[in-house]
């Protein structure tokens, strides 16, 4: 088998004027915050420069020029696409052994920590409170490893909660940590992990320790790894999400790393500059927020905020190439009614990587619905201040008005506070066009109106300057029915796209949590950008859902899922209540497997990070359907990860032409034509090899 290998130019230059305003709050000094309630309980950046628009990677015509014909796959099966009245999965949360471990959590992450090819499992409560080892103790963290035919707890064995200070108990307590992400920092071929802790808290709850680097050591053992930045130095950290992406192509993983805010103790809020670490490989990380242009500034000006130039109040994280331009976006989902950011990465005249705010002016920052005239406190106030400004001729509030009203008529007009609870936001190309599109998820309550965003999918436009449609839940038929209550509450915070029955198509998992009546919702894609919302006797019913991740756990070529459960404003007489316990569930995919699919593990070879963070494969069948997925470094609330094995569905297919644009500085590309029904070990400059 052949390998037709295509450089590219060394940098694709994007000349970006990076200017930083006079005042703007450095990394360490956290803002606060006055005069803008919570409803949920200058520049950076010229844009001015011409940009170029990356080119899509698309994979020569035909297979002749890539090697010889192949022989038919073992077995070629027919279509598997999802039908109505059809089940997609069976539960099976026992047979793997969840409920015997007791294991609890809200905090998904599916990730082959030990390489022995069989995805496992790392599943969080949340907080930050350490983890207590003794039979009766409260555990908070599981890492669990995928034997093939159940899950085994490891978590004390692996050394992933060690801490740095030393404890007479036995067995001693386990390190605190708030957000996961993995990755290979150090390039020997293991899987490593970023471990975020909230230091704000009281430093001895969380027993003195700050966020670290966890470097494996292969067979699913860790050690505690360098200091560095990423530690922040006795600074304010409050880690909402984290995801690696080698932002500079130096083969070197990097790491982003949201904030959220805090309180100071005055009872204000309070926040603080979202971090970009760039790796040095050897574990250790610098901060370089100012030096890329990501500067951001305190909440002191309208301006500031409606322009997405003051800092987040993060919660989640994102590392995307959102412009086919090799360099990744990097974006923070915003809670509070706040914008979220989205930062354009581009190679300077200088020839080195920065970046530039484009979060109004993409669509991400928050959607063009400005109305506030029909939040229910908005109308309180406009009732015991009818001659105010915009509120003449306002219908009564459906409410019972607090006094004084929960609504500040100067900021809450403001474009900055029409946005949404912004849960996560997941990358993937949607509508199988080469370009990645965005969904976000987000908290919207009945009260707060049409111009609170709700949870949506943003459209790829497909230009150099990163700008996104939002067709509508309504268009797309992502619409949550609320015809029969005047009063709800979606509560989307975890989200995760993928083929569950491999068609070629991506489908759309939220995990709906926290208020009464929400549960997992399950979206079929039936043509492009056209969703079928599946009952739960065709797919599963969990309620309050938060936290899922998928992979496929039993490697039988399909993606299996599992998911979390929150336990917040639990209320027996409501629907959809919670359950007795945060048990972690697991269900089987029983539709895929009948179906056709192709699955790749990439490892990076010189001049690429190892586990090929961020490398792109697109495979095309003969039917002319091109798929395109990227290998993640992390991203979403708190922290959330898939299995980095790429898994694409074939449809009707069984042979496939792919493409893997490498992350590298050339951003070299290699081409092959694989059997389906699959799975390859990818190593750049070798030829693929099929696995058992």
């Amino acid at each position: 088998m052949m390998i037709s290998v295509s450089p590219r130019p060394a940098q694709l230059v994007m000349a970006v004027l990076l200017v930083l305003t006079a005042g703007c709050s450095d990394s360490t000094s956290p803002s606060p915050v006055a005069a803008v309630p919570d409803v949920d309980g200058g520049t950076v950046g010229d844009t001015s420069a011409d940009t170029a628009a990356g080119d899509a990677v698309t994979p020569p015509d035909g297979v002749a020029d890539v090697g010889p014909e192949l022989p038919a796959p073992i077995t070629c099966n027919p279509s598997s696409r999802w039908e109505r009245g059809v089940d997609a999965f069976d539960e099976v949360t026992a047979e793997w052994g969840l409920i015997d471990l007791g294991v609890l959590g809200t905090r998904v992450n599916a990730i082959d920590f030990d390489g022995d090819g069989w995805p496992d499992l790392l599943i969080r409560r949340g907080g930050e409170a350490p983890d207590d080892f003794a039979p009766e103790g409260v555990r908070r963290t599981w890492l669990l490893r995928n034997t093939g035919a159940g899950f085994e707890d490891v978590t004390l064995s692996s050394g992933l909660l060690q801490t740095r200070q030393t404890y007479s108990d036995d067995p001693a307590p386990g390190r605190p940590g708030s957000v996961y992400a993995a990755a290979d920092v150090n390039n020997d071929g293991n899987l490593d992990f970023f471990s975020g802790l909230n230091t704000t808290a009281d430093i001895d709850k969380v027993l003195q320790e700050t966020s670290e680097i966890l470097l494996g050591d292969g067979s699913g053992g860790f050690t505690l790894g360098p200091l560095g930045d990423h530690r922040d130095n006795g600074n304010v950290s409050v880690p909402a999400g984290a995801s690696f992406a080698d932002v500079n192509r130096d083969g070197v993983v990097d790491l982003w790393v949201p904030q959220h805010n805090f309180d100071p103790g005055n009872g204000s809020l309070a926040l603080v500059q979202d971090r970009l670490y760039l790796g040095d490989g050897t574990g250790a990380f610098s901060d370089t927020v100012a030096a890329l242009g990501l500067t951001t500034q305190g909440w002191n000006a309208i301006g500031t905020l409606n322009s997405a130039q003051g800092h987040t109040r993060a919660w989640s994280a994102l590392a995307c190439d959102l412009n086919n331009d090799g360099v990744p976006e990097l974006l923070s989902g915003s809670y509070g009614r706040s914008p979220n950011h989205l930062w354009q990465g581009a190679w300077g005249a200088d020839g080195l990587v920065g970046y530039f705010s484009r979060a109004v002016e993409s669509g991400y920052a928050y959607d063009g619905n400005l109305e506030w005239q029909d939040n229910q406190f908005a109308r309180c106030y406009c009732q015991a201040n009818p001659t105010a400004e915009g509120c003449a001729g306002l219908a009564p509030p459906q409410v019972n008005c607090p006094s004084p009203p929960n609504w500040n008529h100067t900021n809450d007009r403001e474009p900055f506070r029409l946005g949404g609870n912004s849960g996560a936001t997941v990358c993937a190309d949607l509508n199988n066009d080469g370009w990645m599109d965005l969904l976000t998820t987000e908290i919207k309550h009945w009260w707060a109106g049409s111009g609170s965003d709700g949870s949506e999918v943003l459209v790829n436009q497909k230009l150099g300057e990163v700008t996104f449609d939002r067709p509508g839940d309504a268009a797309l038929g992502l619409a949550v029915d609320h015809s029969a209550s005047v009063s709800w509450d979606e509560g989307h915070m975890s989200a995760t796209i993928f083929d569950f029955d491999n068609d070629g198509w991506n489908d759309i998992y939220i995990g709906a949590s926290d208020y009464a009546g929400n549960r997992g919702l399950l979206y079929h894609q039936t043509s492009a950008l056209a969703f079928t919302e599946l009952t739960t006797d065709e797919f599963f019913e969990h309620n309050r859902s938060h936290g899922v991740a998928v992979a496929d756990f039993d490697r039988d070529g399909d993606l299996d899922i599992v998911v979390g459960h929150s336990r917040s404003r639990c209320d027996a007489s409501a629907p959809n209540n919670c359950y007795e316990t945060a048990q972690v569930r697991m269900f089987e995919n029983t539709r895929g497997q009948s179906g056709n699919w192709l699955q790749l593990t990439l490892v990076g070879g010189e001049g690429t990070n190892r586990m090929a963070i961020g490398a792109r494969a697109t495979v095309v069948t003969d039917d002319g359907v091109s798929r395109m997925a990227d290998v993640g470094g992390g991203y979403g609330h708190y922290g959330a990860q898939n299995d980095l094995t790429l898994h694409f569905g074939l449809g009707d297919a069984c042979v496939a032409e792919v493409t893997v644009r490498w992350p590298d500085q050339s951003l070299s590309t290699e081409t092959v034509t694989l059997n389906g029904n699959a799975r390859y070990v990818w190593t750049q400059g070798e030829s693929p090899v099929a696995a058992e």
